[in-house]
């Protein structure tokens, strides 16, 4: 007997697609071009093909337990203690089953931060907090300031809470801070057995960890690639496990009381083939020390990098890629930076956002329903081996020098993780990468944007400094184009107007729309106000409503055809009436000699410098 769905199975008329078949019909458009033009590429120089058989033999990278959800975790970056314990227990009542404490100067403060790690200011911040009902608590000690892990533990152990039955991870994280900082009070070998020692005590009162973190953020905030903020992470990872074994610690007792943390932003599926790879990475390790390999604790927080404060509310959207992606790549607990943290400390509403977007992907999209669900996808199966390949070749290069704090001292990190970043910013100069808000698509006129009145918290300069190396600083993509609206905000405050460019529409609206629409884009996103014409084929009246615009820059936009047309002699008309520098929208080509000598002084285009042409802007109407 036939089935319903059987019959009902649309594609059985048609024969099976294969990938020859869809490369006949591609290479048929891309005619003489080379097949490669199609293939992506990543900082890492990853392949990523336009098409992708499902990978065979392919089975679940083990990790979160199945079906389980990630842990919710929220920021605790408050100074004020009675603050912070407000927000504590708000988030925790609303959604929230962590928390992940700040400390001011600590390498993830982003300039606040819980003001010291005391016992007593730790007792009003967490006061309410019932230890053992289910709460993680994320501990982020700063290296040179109070010791939180300790401060905490003895907290516990006062309101009469069992060690063993209590969820915190003392993070503790010397190296990262250290190569934030670019400073170190001693050498690794000096550091390594007192941080074992701390972690031995720990173990010894009955706490289960996990101790110590092998944080992957100093490198992505620093600009870094997937790889070299995984090789960085890994080789910190071990670091720490000679360092606990050396200082005592059985060798299955001390992977346990590793953890991970890594980054998570808008790219959808290098975020989940980091997080999958970094699983296999461990494991080699893990095989390497003669060990079975055991999932490990991967906490994941949403990128420092990619927030912008010019349109942060995009800033939600790239938080929604970057947990979906953290979290279907298997992570075990997720950190949301509120929208607004780029502009000051987050207000309730942006740390509601926070919550609401993981509990959105967990409640009603169910995302931790399926383990894995990347397992078999040939795209993210690739990617996965790749990045672990690459991450391998590059760990090795830190351990053949002497290891991850010898690798610090020589600067081999940093200047791998500079060469990322100056390509990185090239790409947002030219905006290949865009950061939608700040580099395309801007807006004058948004509103503003509250976050609470607290003042930022200098870090403590760092005294004890024996030795120095470049630090991983900290940057945010979108910083160099919000620094020219920053100025334009500041002429509009002192002269009541904006810098403006005259936009000179040349013919009908169908010839110059497409590029008005790019050049107003263009222009904006370093704050110089587009005025938008109507279009003009007489030059007297061009450059009669120039005249009447007050601007100061004037750019042609129109089509091939029509700048041949009128070109010369609207530069001409707009050079005479008084413009200091004239842009046409779109590339010279054979026209570029005429139009100079008519008087264009520059082209903008897609792919052009748009950041230089900008800055450059400003020098001229200065």
């Amino acid at each position: 007997m036939t089935s319903a769905t059987d019959e009902l199975r649309l594609a059985a008329d048609f024969a099976p697609a294969t990938y020859d078949d869809w490369r006949k019909l591609v290479d048929g458009v891309l005619k003489d071009a080379p097949f490669e033009k199609l293939v992506g590429k990543t900082y890492d120089n990853l392949r990523v093909e336009p098409i992708y058989s499902r990978a065979k033999n392919a089975a679940p990278i083990a990790g979160r337990a199945a079906a389980a959800p990630w842990q919710i975790m929220q920021r605790i970056d408050h100074p004020d203690a009675a603050a912070a314990n407000a927000q504590a227990l708000h988030d925790l009542e609303n959604g929230a089953n962590g928390l992940q404490l700040e400390f001011a100067a600590g390498p993830g403060a982003r300039g606040f931060g819980i003001a010291d790690a005391s016992e007593e200011t730790l007792a009003r911040v967490l006061d309410g907090v019932i230890f053992d009902a289910g709460i993680a608590i994320a501990v982020n000690p700063v290296l040179g300031r109070e010791n939180a892990g300790m401060n905490l533990a003895r907290l516990v152990e006062a309101r009469g809470f069992e060690p063993a039955k209590v969820e915190i991870r003392f993070n503790y994280q010397p190296l990262a801070t250290m190569a934030v900082r670019g400073a170190a009070p001693a050498p690794w070998s000096e550091m390594a057995p007192p941080f074992a020692g701390i972690i031995q005590g720990l173990i010894s009162r009955g706490f289960k960890g996990p101790f110590a973190l092998a944080d992957g953020r100093p490198v992505h905030d620093a600009g870094g690639s997937e790889a070299q903020e995984l090789a960085f992470a890994l080789a910190v990872a071990v670091a720490y496990l000679r360092a606990l074994e050396a200082g005592g610690i059985a060798l299955d007792m001390a992977r346990a009381a590793i953890s991970f943390r890594l980054v998570a932003d808008a790219d959808q599926f290098l975020t989940m083939a980091k997080f999958r790879a970094v699983r296999l990475l461990w494991a080699r390790v893990e095989e390497s020390c003669g060990l079975t390999p055991r999932a490990v604790f991967i906490a994941a927080e949403t990128g420092w990098r990619m927030l912008t404060r010019r349109d942060p509310y995009v800033n939600m959207l790239r938080a929604t890629v970057a947990t979906f992606s953290a979290g279907l790549g298997g992570a075990d607990s997720i950190t949301v930076l509120p929208h607004t943290l780029a502009l000051g400390l987050p207000d309730g509403f942006a740390r509601r956002a926070a919550r609401n977007t993981q509990l959105v992907l967990l409640e009603e999209s169910n995302l931790a329903k399926v383990a894995d669900p990347a397992a078999g996808s040939g795209g993210i199966e690739a990617l996965t081996r790749q990045l672990c390949n690459a991450v391998w070749s590059l760990f090795q290069e830190i351990e053949k020098a002497g290891g991850v704090f010898a690798a610090l001292e020589q600067n081999l990190i940093q200047n791998k993780v500079a060469a990322t970043r100056a390509v990185r910013e090239t790409n947002i100069a030219r905006r290949k990468e865009v950061l939608t808000g700040a580099s395309e698509f801007p807006n004058l006129h948004e509103a503003h944007v509250a976050v609470l009145d607290a003042t930022p918290v200098a870090p403590a300069p760092y005294d004890e400094a024996r030795i120095s190396f470049d630090p991983l600083t900290p940057m945010r993509l979108a910083a160099p184009f919000e620094q020219l609206r920053d100025k334009s905000d500041g002429i509009l405050k002192q002269t009541g107007a904006r810098p403006k460019v005259f936009l000179a529409g040349l013919g009908t609206p169908a010839d110059f729309t497409a590029r008005a629409t790019f050049a107003k884009s263009f222009f904006e996103t370093g704050g110089i106000e587009a005025i938008d014409t109507e279009g003009f084929s007489d030059p007297t009246g061009l450059a009669a409503a120039f005249k009447a615009s007050c601007a100061a820059l004037a750019c042609l936009c129109s089509s091939d055809k029509v700048y041949a047309e009128q070109a010369a002699a609207a530069a001409q008309a707009l050079h005479a009436a008084g413009a200091k520098h004239i842009y046409l929208a779109g590339r010279p080509g054979e026209q570029e000699a005429a139009l100079r000598a008519a008087g264009v002084n520059d082209f903008v285009f897609a792919g052009g410098d748009a950041l230089a042409a900008l800055q450059d802007a400003y020098k001229r109407m200065d």
